[in-house]
């Protein structure tokens, strides 16, 4: 799992292939049960961009707000993402259309910012001319995407759900405004999963209109459903644990509520795993899955109190948790996933972690958000991994091109289940029941009896 890997690169209709290597006779297995097909790499790398976007945006309207030092280092991750998604758009559709996409999707965080500018001045005639162009702005992003994909996507659809991400930005916002924290970041992690929803719609509509390009795999089965859920979970994490660390080093009023964001992400996180492996494994991953986020939150109290020791102790209980989410990971998928190699990327996310929190004390915001970004896209790997090996492992789990009945719907329009995690249909078929069996050995925090 090597940060070199270039995710933007399987956004390439010439280079969407497989790539896992985990299994020796992974890839010889059907598209349909397969989380690496063409349609299910276009669908995660879809759904990185458009995830980090709803993640970033969300994060620069509140820098913007408060009128941070960061704030245009942000908006430069933000742009950068656009960049990125502009890319992705032009090798479908050609660089014209990549062009057109870009001038419309930038319009709209345009007048994001002009929302938040109005609102600093209590201006609300600027306020509703905001929200009157994000109108604007629905209807022709719309427009384009319906003609881009032949009408494969709706444009009444793609109102809808670009009306349902436009309000959750907002909604996040002016929340996090009036100092309602709380419904901030349940907002924000809302809008978050609607787009990981969008990227599934778009992928869909793409595969079936260039069927060839991609093997004529699908980017919607019960194992591209997987591989999605857990893309979405890993990047929140780093991302979430970036703003924690931010605000917890700046004393940050929103700090306690975006701890809990992040816990709440562990949670999730943690029931995917007991939905596979039993309500005893998904504790025993929870227990260390937490632990290193309390090890982070000691080095951010340590380094707000200029505590090298302090630093240097968090860090070893770091290498330490590594060396236990490893074993745990490898035990659970039956060494499907090496315990080398789980270090090595563990490793990689701590750094990468660090890095960018790091920079951001030492006011060096370029770095920050560039380790910001490359932590996001660093966390598709363990995804792409761990899917891969759970589906290797219960293969008659994930056959069939359909979801099994009861699993939230993936439209971009206002009809998905948007409460339910894709995850709990493990539950179908006894999943529940597989153990991990065994014993865990677990590090325990240095301040805990």
């Amino acid at each position: 799992m090597n940060k070199k890997t270039i995710l933007m690169s399987s956004l390439s209709l010439s280079l969407l292939v497989p790539t896992m290597v985990f299994a020796e006779d992974h890839n010889s297995m059907g598209s349909e049960t397969n989380v690496s097909s063409p349609a299910s790499e276009l669908r995660s790398a879809l759904g990185h961009l458009f995830t980090e976007h709803a993640f970033l945006a969300t994060e620069v309207l509140k820098k913007g707000a408060d009128g941070a030092e960061d704030f245009d280092q942000a908006a430069a991750a933000l742009s950068a993402n656009t960049d990125d998604l502009t890319a992705a758009i032009s090798s479908v559709y050609g660089d014209d259309a990549g062009a057109q996409f870009k001038e419309i999707w930038n319009s709209h965080i345009g007048y994001f910012v002009d929302y938040v500018t109005a609102t600093g001045a209590k201006d609300e005639a600027a306020k509703k001319e905001a929200l009157a162009n994000l109108d604007s702005y629905r209807t022709e992003q719309a427009a384009f995407l319906e003609t881009a994909t032949e009408g494969r996507l709706k444009a009444a659809d793609l109102e809808a759900g670009l009306k349902m991400h436009v309000d959750q930005l907002i909604w996040a916002f002016d929340s996090y405004v009036a100092g309602d924290y709380e419904t901030s970041y349940m907002n924000e992690r809302e809008a978050i999963d609607h787009m990981r929803m969008v990227a599934a719609s778009v992928a869909t509509a793409i595969t079936d209109q260039f069927p060839d390009k991609f093997e004529n795999s699908k980017a919607v089965t019960p194992a591209a459903d997987l591989r999605a859920s857990l893309d979405r979970v890993f990047t929140e994490h780093a991302g979430l644990a970036v703003m924690a660390m931010q605000n917890g080093v700046d004393g940050d009023p929103d700090f306690d509520a975006s701890a809990a964001a992040l816990l709440a992400n562990a949670d999730e996180l943690s029931a995917a795993v007991a939905s596979v492996y039993g309500e005893e494994g998904g504790e025993a991953f929870k227990e260390i899955w937490k632990s290193h986020i309390g090890y982070f939150v000691d080095y951010v109290t340590a380094t707000a109190n200029d505590d090298q020791a302090g630093k240097d102790a968090a860090k070893k209980e770091l290498d330490g948790y590594i060396t236990d989410q490893a074993a745990f990971l490898a035990t659970a998928t039956e060494d499907r996933l090496p315990a080398a190699d789980l270090e090595a990327g563990l490793t990689e996310h701590v750094d990468q972690l660090l890095n960018a929190f790091d920079s951001y004390v030492a006011g060096d915001y370029e770095t920050a958000y560039s380790a910001l970004r490359e932590s996001y896209a660093h966390m598709l790997m363990p995804s792409e991994a761990l899917s891969g090996a759970i589906v290797d492992q219960f293969p008659d789990k994930f056959a069939g091109s359909s979801m099994p009945e009861g699993m939230p719907k993936t439209g971009m329009g206002g009809t998905a289940n948007e409460d339910a995690f894709p995850y709990e249909w493990f539950l179908l078929g006894g999943l529940l029941a597989a153990s991990m069996g065994g014993a865990y050995s677990l590090r325990r925090r240095s301040n805990e009896a």
